[in-house]
């Protein structure tokens, strides 16, 4: 983890990271996230690189960036160089990289789920190929959580490194450290996302030898002697989730926390599917969640079904159905004796009636069903997406797909864009087409 820092790594941590250097922080009017989106966007627009800002033709590079980020301030923050150098050997003297969005080396997953709201800079002790698997399954909850819920997580996690997943966690004690423990108990492998102090959670002597065997991996979008606090808290859950096929919230607070937030952030924003236990007992912040989308987990007994589960997170028949019964009742075995008495029995005064009757059940099935169906897809087009996406995160044909966007777009739910076609539900606030 002692890799020299690409030139445009070495021009992002210029220009954004705080650098906090013997204990204090060195004070400097570093861009935010959203002033770096801005720039690294007109730099795009120029074929330029952040690298590039380091180069020859700098001055003339600002001067460039101007209309979004003054000359002066931006050779100010180049011109940190002595102060990185010092930052930079004590991170590898810790074995701490870093890495920007624009290193080969960052988690390609992380800007595919992310895209902008990836971390700009992400700073990792281990091995970071753990974080660039896919497949793996994040568990989270509270810090106070009774036994039988640590233990739950444990579990999960034990058959998570049984199936050769990663388990990625927040670190947090409660919950999060439990579910990592499980893990590396089990021979498995986990990933702690840090919202701080990574540079002391590494140095623990519990930990060493684990990311020495490249089991563990501790990364962090903060400075690694960045204290943990609340917004950062916040801030990371989305990569806690984004390294993962799908999420397991074993426990929350209903409206507070930052599991909650998470949670409802994914459900909301972003795409990883997101379960919670069904075993336990009952928990006001698990049935809310539910409420807001989120799936029952279905408990898979063994390796095999759980790799299965993370292999295909979206797929239709491993969402549970609502808490009003199945979807589509069972059928009884069909044999032709039973038919022949059906048929008999249907000649009778009241066939009509019953027919009448068995119909409008039907219908009323396919119509639960469909309204169910409704709700996955407009989760699903919370961007826009191509009809062969949406049949593929169903696990349905993509005639079946068509059918059901089709009704949706009749409807006024969903809406049709071009070049090329996609789809987006309509509480979506988007540009007009061009």
């Amino acid at each position: 983890m002692t890799a020299n820092l690409s030139p445009n790594t070495k021009a992002v941590l210029l220009l954004t990271a705080p650098m906090i250097v013997g204990g204090r922080r060195r004070e400097a009017a570093i861009l935010t996230s959203g002033e770096y989106r801005k720039l690294a966007d007109r730099l795009r627009a120029l074929g330029a690189e952040p690298s590039d800002l380091l180069g020859s033709a700098a001055d003339a590079l600002m001067h460039d960036c101007r209309p979004v980020i003054e000359p002066s301030r931006l050779s100010t923050l180049l011109g940190r160089g002595f102060l990185l150098s010092q930052a930079v050997e004590r991170w590898q003297a810790r074995a701490i990289r870093v890495v920007s969005r624009a290193d080969d080396a960052y988690p390609r997953i992380l800007k595919e789920r992310l895209g902008k709201d990836s971390p700009i800079l992400l700073y990792g002790c281990g091995d970071l190929e753990i974080a660039a698997a896919r497949g793996a399954l994040a568990i989270v909850g509270s810090r106070n959580a009774d036994d039988s819920l640590l233990e739950c997580a444990r579990d999960v996690a034990a058959l998570s490194a049984r199936a050769g997943r990663a388990v990625v966690s927040g670190g947090a004690r409660g919950v999060d450290r439990a579910a990592m423990n499980g893990a590396l108990e089990a021979g498995g492998k986990a990933v702690g996302v840090l919202a701080g102090d990574l540079e002391r959670t590494s140095m623990n002597r519990e930990h060493r030898n684990l990311l020495l065997e490249d089991r563990l991996l501790l990364v962090s979008p903060y400075d690694p002697v960045a204290r943990f606090n609340v917004g950062h808290a916040m801030q990371r859950n989305k990569v806690i989730y984004a390294l993962a096929a799908a999420a397991l919230v074993v426990n929350t607070t209903a409206g507070s926390g930052g599991t909650w937030a998470g949670a409802i952030e994914q459900l909301q924003k972003y795409r990883v599917p997101v379960y919670v236990r069904s075993t336990g007992g009952n928990s006001d912040g698990i049935e809310a969640l539910k409420k807001e989308g989120a799936r029952q987990w279905p408990n898979p007994s063994d390796a095999d079904g759980l790799a299965e589960l993370l292999d295909n997170p979206n797929r239709l028949e491993a969402i549970q159905p609502p808490a009003q019964g199945e979807l589509i009742p069972a059928e009884p075995e069909d044999d032709g004796e039973d038919r022949a008495a059906v048929e008999v029995e249907s000649t009778g005064p009241e066939a009509g009636a019953t027919e009448q009757h068995a119909e409008s059940a039907v219908a009323d099935d396919a119509e639960t069903l469909y309204r169910f169906v409704e709700r996955l897809i407009l989760r699903i087009l919370a961007e826009p997406e191509e009809a062969e996406a949406v049949a593929g995160r169903l696990g349905v044909t993509k005639p079946t797909a068509d059918a059901w966007i089709k009704r949706l777009t009749e409807e006024g739910a969903v809406r049709k864009l071009s070049g090329p076609v996609r789809y987006v539900a309509r509480q979506m606030s988007l540009p007009e087409d061009r």
